[in-house]
């Protein structure tokens, strides 16, 4: 089935704690595979929270890299945050609805899809693969000061974002949530 598949593709990332598109594809469709369900699954809420956790570690290892970021304090620059979502206020406590997590799910998707683009596209080599694989094509490549310097504020806005999910994911998967 497809949980099944995604679950050994989940286990296959988590064992290299890769950063690869198939966490992506389960941070998105974690919650959504419970919403399609008759009975709430305590095991898949608890692997959502999981993988959200493992994409925020993974996002700072990238950012706290000298080698990528050589010559760069990482930690002094903006952050470059997508805007075209309104997750914060989508993912906002409220009274659950199906409709209110539909719209907080989307505006989450919208965001990951962004980053995942916006990151393979960077001319650093595999990042899709792994974030590692990205990390030794910088120090081999030597992109651009301005290349790095993009892609430092733009992982810190990605870190925020993925900061955002990890909360709204928690939040939903809680007790609290489901009153």
């Amino acid at each position: 089935s497809v949980q099944e598949h995604l679950c050994r593709l989940s286990n296959f990332s988590l064992f290299f704690l890769d950063f690869t598109p198939a966490l992506l594809l389960l941070v998105l469709t974690c919650p959504l595979w419970q919403i399609s369900q008759s009975v709430p699954l305590m095991g898949m809420q608890d692997s959502c929270v999981l993988y959200a956790r493992t994409l925020l570690q993974n996002i700072t290892d990238v950012l706290n890299q000298k080698t990528l970021f050589s010559g760069i304090d990482c930690t002094k620059q903006n952050m470059e945050l997508y805007k075209k979502t309104s997750t914060p206020s989508a993912c906002a406590p409220q009274v659950p609805t199906l409709n209110t997590r539909f719209s907080c799910l989307k505006n989450i998707r919208e965001d990951l899809r962004y980053y995942d683009e916006f990151l393979a596209a960077q001319p650093v080599g595999t990042l899709l693969f792994s974030l590692r694989e990205l990390m030794k094509a910088a120090a081999n490549i030597g992109t651009s000061f301005d290349q790095r310097l993009h892609l430092c504020k733009v992982l810190k806005g990605f870190q925020v974002r993925a900061i955002t999910i990890n909360r709204v994911i928690a939040y939903m998967t809680s007790d609290e949530y489901t009153k």
